[in-house]
């Protein structure tokens, strides 16, 4: 076969349900494909992401290729004159898990060989968009939206496959750096909860940008100093239950799926319009 006739086969894991419950879905429906699983490490991620893709490798019986940036964070951060990165400038996602995917797949497409990558864009998702190919050998696939696939579904695929969801769901909604500018300000309380160290370097890294007359904090309108004092906890907390108690207050039960309650932060603030590669 020649290389120009070669067909391979990727699926990029965030750590996230949707990108894990597409595996699962692939492995399950398509066995014949020779997937080939990849995630890739920015070194800011939470525990309990690699314990869910320590999981996640059991089920599918292949490893999961970690791919690294050849720089890491704090160099890009130095690169971007100590800006943090922020929703106007995400630079983090770019540097560190676009490029490296990228850099990955430029020796193959450069042999001719075609690629098809598959991506865990929902069916119940219409306002998200996949990663843009700019090759045509690079072929995007979205095989979640093709069958049907919503959140529940996703749930459901997990559910059945004995995963589950990752550890981080109980307290926040999606993967991705630890101090990422798109968490709801209850996210950033129960990260210092959680992760007290982590919230550490997180106010470490604004306050440096600060100093450096970077316009953005990690949470809009509000450094973390102020955020952590233990009276703004209490009202952040208090914010949070109210939107909760209202939100479930309108959802009508369904009763296909009676024990189903799957609200997240992104159910009570809104889709935010985070980056596939990090959050999926």
């Amino acid at each position: 076969m020649s290389k120009a006739n070669i067909e391979k086969h990727v699926l990029g894991l965030s750590g996230g349900r949707d990108s894990a419950a597409l595996a699962v879905f692939m492995r399950q429906h398509h066995p014949e494909l020779d997937i080939e699983y990849f995630f890739t490490d920015t070194g800011k991620e939470l525990p309990e992401v690699y314990e869910f893709l320590g999981r996640l490798e059991g089920f599918l019986g292949k490893t999961i290729l970690r791919l690294n940036p050849e720089r890491d964070f704090d160099f890009w951060l130095k690169q971007y004159n100590n800006y943090l990165p922020s929703p106007q400038s995400r630079w983090c996602t770019r540097q560190l898990k676009l490029r490296p995917f990228e850099q990955w797949l430029e020796p193959r497409l450069k042999n001719g060989e075609t690629i098809y990558s598959y991506v865990a864009i929902r069916s119940d998702e219409e306002y998200r968009e996949g990663y843009s190919s700019k090759n045509n050998q690079l072929i995007i696939r979205l095989p979640l939206k093709e069958s049907g696939i919503d959140k529940e579904g996703v749930l459901e695929i997990l559910d059945g496959a004995g995963l589950g969801l990752p550890e981080y769901y109980s307290w926040r909604t999606r993967s991705g750096c630890t101090f990422c500018f798109f968490q709801q300000k209850i996210e950033w309380v129960r990260l210092k909860k959680r992760h007290p160290e982590a919230f550490e370097e997180a106010k470490a890294y604004e306050k440096n940008s600060i100093e450096h007359g970077s316009p953005f904090t990690w949470c809009q309108g509000e450094a973390l100093v102020e955020l952590e004092r233990p009276e703004r906890v209490k009202q952040i907390e208090l914010d949070h239950k109210k939107r909760l108690e209202r939100m479930r207050s309108r959802i009508i039960p369904n009763p296909l799926r009676p024990d189903q309650d799957s609200l997240d932060i992104d159910d009570l603030y809104g889709q935010a319009k985070v980056c596939l590669a990090c959050h999926k």
